[in-house]
């Protein structure tokens, strides 16, 4: 079994020698990986499935309304753009990858725990509860970019299709389709993240809701040009499925800025300046009931009296 570093005595402060954080790290990440590789196996189990949600969508918008099964079974002469696996290891490499990187999507709840589980000792109350929200609010932002990626897809591979010759065949290599899915996946996700960094720059002080504002015409052509670079197809739909969106996130995340600054503002104008000092309130106030205190043993005794030091002996009370 793994030693937890957490078993020990916690400091307040988060504070733990290097020996602990590595022990600490060395845990989050064993637990991460095995978390993947559960997911990973569970996802061989159904990755013919997860191929056939990935590439129905395309299959249809291209006139194959059949499934893999049904292609391989159909001799009807119909323009139809088939995908294809080149070959010999070219199934087991595709299974592999389909299901590692499923593996990987599914366990992310895990190893996102751990993760933040790691970090989370380190920041103070205020740090938390920012990247908690940050954290939600990114979620939902990338699978919302997931969500447009899937849904221009389709229509992408309808246009594209559109150029091929009159009476030609076209074959898809199912690793070079599924690869393009992918990664337009990711650009999508990441891509909605823009507004949630810039939103992340404004509550640190860093960038003002004000400045954001002004730059609507320069964000507009920089989310264009971003959009026709990062799409990895070249047809316009999925540039402006990209763009699109972005535009609509960068102006609310202008808002919550300005919205932001507002409220920084009124918080601050209740402070006093750097140069003026704070108000005192100088009212005397009733102390109340005085309490006596007794005379500590500690303090002199008061001096003797000449009877008292005639009854002496070299100094002392008696002779001894």
């Amino acid at each position: 079994m793994l030693k937890s570093a957490r078993k020990t005595e916690k400091d307040p402060e988060g504070r733990m020698p290097l020996a602990e954080h590595l022990r600490e790290l060395r845990n989050r990440l064993v637990k991460s990986l095995l978390a993947i590789v559960i997911a990973t196996v569970f996802a061989v189990l159904f990755y013919k499935d997860i191929i056939q949600f990935f590439t129905d969508p395309i299959l249809r918008a291209v006139g194959c309304d059949y499934s893999f099964a049904e292609l391989a079974k159909n001799t009807n002469e119909t323009q139809c753009a088939r995908i294809v696996q080149n070959g010999l290891l070219s199934p087991f490499t595709l299974a592999l990858t389909v299901s590692l990187s499923s593996g990987v999507v599914l366990a992310a709840p895990v190893w996102l725990y751990q993760l933040w589980a790691f970090v989370a000792p380190g920041l103070h109350r205020n740090e938390k509860k920012y990247s908690l929200g940050f954290v939600a609010a990114g979620f939902p932002l990338f699978v919302m970019g997931a969500y447009f990626a899937y849904w221009s897809l389709p229509k992408m591979a309808s246009v594209m299709l559109q150029f091929s010759i009159i009476g030609s065949d076209n074959q898809l290599p199912l690793d070079d389709l599924l690869n393009l899915i992918m990664r337009m996946i990711v650009v999508f996700g990441l891509s909605f993240e823009l507004p949630l960094l810039l939103v992340m720059l404004n509550f640190g002080g860093v960038l003002s809701g004000k400045k954001m504002a002004g730059w609507w015409r320069g964000m507009i052509l920089g989310i264009t040009l971003f959009a026709a670079i990062a799409t990895p197809s070249t047809d316009p739909i999925s540039m402006l499925a990209l763009a699109g969106p972005i535009w609509v996130l960068y102006f609310v995340a202008s808002a919550i800025a300005l919205l932001n600054d507002r409220r920084r503002a009124r918080i601050e104008a209740l402070k006093p300046g750097d140069d003026e000092a704070s108000e005192l309130d100088l009212t005397p106030e009733d102390i109340g009931e005085v309490e006596t205190v007794s005379v500590s043993t500690a303090l002199p005794s008061p001096s003797p009296s000449p009877e008292t030091e005639r009854d002496r002996i070299n100094g002392y009370d008696d002779v001894t």
